[in-house]
């Protein structure tokens, strides 16, 4: 195994790259953008790399595993490690940095030094991300937890839509406010753990004898900060306002990649550190879950705004991920390990084409469109892909994470797995009645104005969303032999196992 220190590198060279580009001359400003792709697509090699380094069949939870004392009297250590969920997380992370650069480059069209501290933002912000994932102590996953807010306010504040400072300091207040509980329980979990220069750390944490009382409010105090970042009702109305005022770009960082650290916060801390405690909280997760499904569905079918209809598919989609964490099943948890993956193309998919639609017609309102298939028929076609992944369509890649968060959830909790299906319903409301309302009926007049169908750089950024959701739809397998060891992980740390079969040879009919 080498000794490299993956890890680290890739999430310092984005970090430089943010340095560089924030410090170009004013003479070459406008390359910018062109060197924070290079940055964005050499972090990507190197997090490929990485990834061919990881041992599928290793019994070790965490590999590349980095650790230096940081700061010894606290208890807290630089210390990194990914399993195959993290690892998962972070290269699909990489894989939409780039992408997300290159939906962006028109996106500060004055140049100069704001489009310089455009692209270092989202170059930071893929540091964060990185950190976020590969953190393997309990502190330092909270500092870069909450280092993650820094760029995406300014992103959401700075670069946004007319409401942008409303959506900003919203979404900062409902993460600080999630962030600062969650240190309540950080500080609480060293205190009853075996303390020492490297207290935090995730291996030592877990398997502790905590005492009951305890042990359910530090669950608590964890669970609120990720149900925030997830988002789940009802602390997610931060969501569609931000989502909304972003630019296209931040809104998939944010939606398709940070919000998934409230899931993978779940699978990690809730239930590795506190399994009792999750045991005593399933029963309100699993209402909060199936509520969110069918909460977000509803409210998507209502929406005029284009992007905020997408942000609420997000609501219901995440429901589908809880409920397959806490289903406490091998099937329930490599389905919602995989939709966490799934989701994150998908919504780059909606969001990014959608915006270009929207560049066109130079309206969000769905109203404002229109038989727009026969102005734009290659947007068209590739907006219609992306939706129809989005309501999880046979063949592409969401239908595999669905069905078997259902199947899992079904195994031990049938009431609430029958009731998220109608979620399956709902999804191909919102989705139809979009594309129908967008895309069908007569020629729409746009006073002689020629309008471009999809171009050579839009190609680019939606080719490798769309070949992810295709490949995947049909041939899983690549992602869950990194995902399934994970879960099967979690799910001793939890001390449960599947369900046995029922069986009709004894005349049961259970």
């Amino acid at each position: 195994m080498s000794n490299f220190p993956w890890l680290t590198v890739i999430g310092l060279v984005p970090l430089i790259g943010a340095v560089v580009v924030a410090a170009l001359p004013a003479s070459v400003a406008d390359q910018a953008k062109r060197v924070a792709l290079g940055f964005s697509l050499v972090t990507l090699v190197l997090g490929v790399a990485a990834a061919l380094q990881f041992d599928t069949g290793s019994t070790q939870q965490f590999q590349l595993s980095e650790r230096h004392e940081w700061i010894p009297q606290f208890g807290v250590s630089y210390a990194l490690g990914v399993d195959g969920l993290a690892l998962v997380m972070i290269l699909m992370a990489l894989v939409l940095l780039p992408v997300c650069i290159l939906a962006a480059w028109h996106d500060v069209p004055e140049g100069g030094a704001r489009e310089k501290n455009y692209f270092a933002l989202m170059l930071s912000l893929a540091t964060f991300m990185v950190g976020v994932f590969a953190a393997t102590d309990v502190f330092l996953f909270y500092v870069f937890f909450e280092a993650m807010l820094i760029p995406v306010y300014f992103l959401i504040g700075s670069f946004g839509g007319p409401r942008r400072q409303y959506a900003a300091v919203k979404f900062l207040l409902f993460s600080l406010a999630g962030g600062l509980v969650m240190l309540v329980g950080v500080i609480a979990l060293y205190h009853y753990g075996p303390g020492g220069s490297d207290g935090f750390l995730v291996s030592k944490l877990t398997g502790l004898d905590l005492p009951q009382g305890a042990e359910r409010w530090m669950f608590v105090a964890f669970f609120f900060a990720f149900a925030v970042k997830a988002p789940m009702w009802p602390v997610h109305t931060w969501l569609p306002d931000a989502a909304t005022e972003a630019k296209p770009a931040t809104a998939v960082l944010l939606v398709g990649v940070l919000d998934k650290v409230g899931t993978y916060g779940m699978i990690r801390f809730c239930l590795q550190l506190f399994p009792e405690a999750s045991k005593w909280a399933t029963p309100v997760v699993l209402a909060l879950a199936v509520i969110s499904v069918l909460y977000g569905a509803l409210l998507a079918i209502g929406q005029t705004d284009l992007m905020r209809l997408i942000a609420y598919t997000s609501v219901s989609h995440f429901g589908f991920i809880v409920l397959g964490i806490f289903a406490f099943t091998t099937t329930g948890g490599a389905g919602s390990t995989l939709y966490m993956l799934n989701h994150g193309f998908t919504t780059a998919a909606l969001f990014l084409v959608g915006a270009m639609l929207v560049a066109r017609r130079g309206s969000k309102r769905i109203p404002d469109f229109g038989g727009w298939q026969r102005v734009t028929p290659g947007l068209a076609g590739v907006f219609l892909v992306s939706g129809l992944a989005g309501l999880a369509l046979p063949g592409l890649s969401p239908f595999v994470s669905e069905i078997m968060v259902l199947v899992g959830t079904f195994q031990r909790y049938r009431f609430p797995a029958v009731v998220a299906t109608a979620g399956i319903v709902l999804a191909a409301l919102y989705i139809l009645l979009m594309y129908k309302r967008m895309m069908t009926g007569p020629k729409p007049e746009l006073d002689g104005a020629a309008v471009r169908d999809i171009t050579l750089r839009e190609k680019l950024v939606v080719a490798p969303i769309l070949a992810v959701l295709i490949v995947l739809g049909f041939y899983p397998k690549p992602a869950l032999d990194l995902l399934n060891p994970a879960v099967k992980t979690t799910l001793h740390h939890v001390g449960v196992s599947d369900p046995a079969p029922s069986s009709a040879a004894d005349g049961s009919t259970k």
